[in-house]
Parts: structure tokens; C-alpha cells; sequence
């Protein structure tokens, strides 16, 4: 096995809307069940028109899943069925574990007109698909930023690196979620564990990220990177940011609709008659 990982596939994120309409960019998700294991989804929404965004995800469920909401600029009034509210501002992280379920609204608001972030859903292994409902809402100010002398800088989110943690603690799948920045014609390499999934997704300029192919991934691009205990990349004449994330696999059967995610048809066929019929929160 390589020590450093080598480029699985990229994949192009698609124009979608979701919600009440809000236009975003769908990484991946629906189409790749299981390839990013343990992770389902990932949209980027970000414009500066607020029609593309004003509507919000008015109420509605979640069972079996992990959502995280990480806004770059703008804000998102959010609410939900257990009497919690409050509003994530720019440089924010929401991580909400459904467990058993939730019935919340994300209405996002915008900042001079602008709205910029991703949401990434994290499937819970059998074991806890219907634990407790919790929050972990993370102020910008408490996720600490590695800097290093050559311009480099790494947003910690969740998990560890450089001997300083995240703010985002007792995930099951022992994640990490790196904001990076590497400025232009620079080397940046990150130790991971070699046993989990690690996908990247450049959201501004571009580099490399196997040497092998010697392949440039531009904005928008995400990659699945194959095995190894090490990821290089390398700038030219254009810096880059993207997200770094990893995470333990399941391998578990998914079944999954829309905002629920269980292991079996029969389980998620009665997670949608107690939504029907009132009895979906616990």
C-alpha cells in the first residue's frame, strides 16, 4: 500500500434545488450510497442572489443521520420540534445528531445579499440510529486555525492536528473536518488514518493531489481518495482551499429516503408512518 493516497475517482458536483427551492450544488449524495461511507451528502449552497436562497428548508424530518452545517458567510435562523432555536453567523458549525428524530427548519438569511456553506450528512451505524436528539452549535470563535510559517493554514472543525482539537467532540465516527488553505506554488501534507474514508472538495483555486496522475482538481471538483496514511497537495501558480474530511466506514445496508436514513426498507417504512401519524419523536 502507497503511504500516500492516490486519486479514487472525482466527481462533479450537480446543480440541484432542495428545500423550498433553494438552488445549492450537489456534491454527491443520493446517487453514491455508500461510496463516501460513513458519509451520505454533501451540498454547497452559496450566491449572492438572496432569491436563490430566501425560501429555507421549512420544517421537516430526520431520523438515522448526522447533519453539518458549516457557513462560510451569511446566517441560518434554525428551530425545531424539541423547543431549541437560535442563528449560525459566518464562520459557524451546527453538528446535529438526529438519532431518533427531529423535526426542524433551516431558514437562511443571508449576509448583504450573500449566503456561502455546505451541509454534509454522517449515517449512525444501527447501534444508535435512534439515540437521544443533541446539538453541538459551535460559535466561529471556538474552532482554532493552525497557522504555519509558510502561509498555510488549517481550520480546525473536528478532530486533530498539529496537537490542537476541534471543538466537535464524541462523534461516532471519529471524524476529522479540515478547512485548509495552501497558498500558491507550496507542498501541504497531512497525516490520516489509512483504515477510513478521505475525501477532499476544493471550493476555491486548484491543485494536486496525486502525484501519479498529476491531475489538477479545480473548484468545485471532489475527490475519493484511495488508501494510504498521507495526503500531498500541491499548488502552482493558484493557492487553494478545500475541505479535507474523513471518517470511519460502517459497512452497513443502507435504506434511505430523503431526509431518513435506517438500515432496512422495513425500518424506514415506519419511520415515515409514526412521521404521519405522531409518533416520530421520542
Amino acid at each position: 500500500m502507497s503511504e500516500f493516497r492516490k486519486i479514487d475517482r472525482i466527481i462533479h458536483g450537480k446543480p440541484t434545488s432542495d428545500g423550498a427551492g433553494v438552488r445549492l450544488n450537489r456534491i454527491f449524495g443520493f446517487y453514491d450510497s455508500g461510496l463516501f461511507d460513513p458519509f451520505l451528502l454533501l451540498d454547497y449552497f452559496g450566491s449572492d442572489n438572496p432569491d436563490d436562497f430566501i425560501a429555507g428548508f421549512p420544517w421537516h424530518p430526520h431520523r438515522g443521520i448526522e447533519t453539518v452545517t458549516y457557513l462560510l458567510e451569511g446566517s441560518v435562523e434554525h428551530g425545531d420540534s424539541l423547543g431549541n432555536s437560535g442563528v449560525l453567523q459566518s464562520g459557524d458549525i451546527q453538528w446535529m445528531t438526529a438519532g431518533s428524530g427531529i423535526i426542524h427548519q433551516e431558514m437562511p438569511k443571508g449576509e448583504n445579499g450573500r449566503m456561502f456553506g455546505f451541509q454534509l450528512w454522517v449515517n449512525l451505524p444501527a447501534t444508535h440510529k435512534m439515540i437521544p436528539p443533541r446539538y453541538q452549535d459551535i460559535n466561529a470563535s471556538e474552532v482554532p486555525e493552525v497557522k504555519l510559517d509558510d502561509g498555510q493554514k488549517v481550520r480546525i472543525l473536528a478532530g486533530e492536528y498539529n496537537g490542537v482539537t476541534g471543538p466537535v467532540k464524541d462523534i461516532i465516527a471519529d471524524p476529522i473536518y479540515f478547512d485548509v488553505f495552501v497558498p500558491e506554488n507550496n507542498e501541504f501534507v497531512i497525516d490520516v488514518n489509512p483504515d477510513y474514508t478521505v475525501f477532499a472538495y476544493v471550493y476555491n483555486g486548484s491543485a494536486r493531489f496525486d502525484e501519479q496522475t498529476n491531475h489538477v482538481i479545480n473548484h468545485g471538483e471532489v475527490i475519493l481518495l484511495k488508501e494510504g496514511s498521507k495526503v500531498k497537495i500541491k499548488t502552482s501558480d493558484s493557492g487553494v482551499k478545500f475541505l479535507l474530511i474523513s471518517g470511519k466506514p460502517l459497512n452497513e445496508p443502507i435504506a434511505w429516503r430523503g431526509p431518513i436514513v435506517m438500515n432496512t426498507q422495513e425500518e424506514l417504512n415506519l419511520a415515515f408512518y409514526e412521521y404521519r401519524n405522531g409518533t416520530f419523536i421520542k
